[in-house]
């Protein structure tokens, strides 16, 4: 059965599943998600919790014999077992199909895991899983959905504030919903319950947006100016190396000329889409820029690239970061125009 993380309180307050499986790339909703299933099952007298994380010198033989034996002190037991990986590999997949074909007594198995790719949700384990217990995808909070979880978490609090407040909240903590939960108990350690002013707010949150080279590379495939601007400075004073930024712009560029290449040939656009990984989202964004950008403009974008990379090895004199914002900026020239 899936689940949204948000339908998982009232859930719990009915019967437990058997079996729990979480992921997404979200740290915080991914562990207050699990936390909350750990509490419901100590209530319900799951009093014993064995912890197996797959890594990898993990033996799947651990899961068999964990389910198959309880502990003396206790007559249920948790199983939390973590994906790091996100999918259990060939042996693990085998173990977690049996395991659904055979659900232990008095066992909840918890697994948590890292985002899944599109065709794990096809696969034979995951459908097992998702057949005998419940499936909650984690996802980035965006626009609205961050904004109501904000004023969500707020209320937790006592606090409220007005929707100009809200937006500067999430404007400075974009993409770290662990930062967001961080200020707004230093709001209330400051303020206590009650009405913020926006100026409290404005005044008391760091700019704690979490900002990596693939949000920058949406945000230059929009051709936003301003959101490449502030995330290519947020990843140069966050440390991350010019190199790994040069990696993400170069790959998106060739990824571009070889869908080009293959359109131009007559295949179908999905089908092209889905060979070079371009899922759901990302799609309209690489449309836009299929349609503003000729094969001139790529390949001068992988030309100004290989400057970067002189730069960066101290082979050509310059700033290679500057070098790195003229590529982002050349994405998106002619949407400017």
């Amino acid at each position: 059965m899936r689940l949204k993380p948000e339908q998982m309180a009232a859930a719990l307050q009915k019967d437990l599943a058997p079996v729990y499986f979480i992921s997404g790339d979200e740290p915080l909703q991914l562990g207050e998600l699990a936390d909350a299933i750990r509490a419901a099952a100590r209530k319900a007298g799951y009093d014993s919790r064995d912890v197996l994380v797959a890594d990898a010198g993990f033996s799947w033989n651990e899961l068999t014999e964990s389910a198959g034996s309880l502990s003396i002190f206790a007559d249920k037991k948790i199983i939390d077992l973590r994906l790091p990986a996100g999918t259990p590999g060939t042996d693990g997949a085998k173990v977690l199909i049996d395991y659904c074909e055979r659900v232990p007594e008095d066992t909840l198995l918890l697994i948590t895991a890292a985002k899944l790719a599109g065709a794990s949700l096809k696969s034979r384990w995951f459908q097992a899983l998702d057949k005998v217990g419940c499936v909650i995808q984690v996802w980035p909070l965006e626009g609205q959905d961050l904004i109501r979880w904000l004023q969500q978490r707020m209320q937790r609090r006592g606090l409220q504030a007005e929707m100009e407040g809200i937006k500067i909240l999430a404007s400075r903590i974009e993409g770290n919903l662990l930062a967001a939960a961080q200020e707004i108990e230093k709001l209330y350690v400051l303020y206590g319950a009650g009405q913020l002013s926006n100026q409290q707010i404005f005044d008391v949150v760091a700019d704690s947006s979490r900002f990596d080279v693939f949000k920058l590379m949406d945000g230059v495939l929009a051709a936003r100016v301003g959101r490449i601007l502030k995330i290519l400075s947020g990843l140069r004073s966050e440390g991350i190396a010019a190199p790994v930024v040069l990696w993400a712009v170069t790959r998106e560029a060739r990824a571009l000329i070889r869908i080009k290449q293959a359109l131009a040939q007559g295949q179908n656009r999905a089908l092209v889409f889905k060979n070079n990984q371009i899922w759901d989202k990302r799609q309209q964004l690489v449309s836009d820029a299929l349609s503003r950008l000729t094969d001139g403009d790529l390949n001068s974008i992988l030309v100004l690239s290989a400057k970067a990379d002189r730069q960066i090895k101290g082979r050509q004199q310059g700033e290679p970061w500057e070098t790195l914002l003229d590529i982002c900026l050349m994405f998106g020239l002619k949407a400017k125009g």
